[in-house]
């Protein structure tokens, strides 16, 4: 139990080293891994069965070949490729939004030292030191936020449009 309050401490700690730009920072870190997690769970589970769905509902018409027929496909399809996109693009969002609030923390870190400057002169280095740690943790955490959202949202994207091209070539046109 002692190692669980320990570790709130030392994520309090790193959280008061960032200033305020890094708890936003965490903020947009955490709803973009739930998403990708949401994303990852409706792959593996609600995927299936709305393809079998799909996919059986199309194999039960009797005609296949008309005009009407082509545009129902074209209406499953496009359904089933707004419900793999889904949440997605909010990922991307999230993802090109670590690196710039990254950079908000870092100028409103440097404000800090040159406030600091400006009041004391460059003798306190205690107080600039606060105010450059405050300048290059956020940094730091916003650009190791978008690099872990960009591998999962390239293979979320790549998987998307794999099961749509799939289901797409899997929809016959005979009868």
């Amino acid at each position: 139990m002692l190692w669980l309050i320990d570790a709130f401490e030392s994520i309090r700690d790193f959280m008061n080293l960032g200033g305020p730009v890094l708890r936003l920072i965490a903020i947009t870190i955490f709803l973009m891994w739930v998403l990708i997690v949401e994303r990852i769970v409706f792959f593996r589970t609600t995927m299936k069965t709305l393809t079998r769905d799909i996919h059986d509902s199309w194999e039960s018409r009797q005609e296949r070949r008309s005009w009407n027929a082509q545009q129902i496909r074209e209406l499953m399809i496009s359904r089933f490729s707004e419900s793999t996109g889904k949440g997605i693009a909010m990922i991307q969002t999230l993802v090109a939004l670590c690196p710039l609030l990254g950079l908000l923390g870092t100028v409103t870190g440097m404000i800090s030292v040159f406030q600091v400057m400006a009041v004391s002169g460059s003798g306190n280095i205690r107080a600039m030191a606060a105010g450059v740690s405050q300048a290059t943790v956020p940094t730091m955490a916003g650009m190791v936020g978008a690099l872990s959202g960009v591998l999962l949202v390239t293979i979320l994207s790549r998987r998307a449009a794999h099961e749509v091209q799939f289901l797409e070539d899997s929809l016959t046109m005979d009868h």
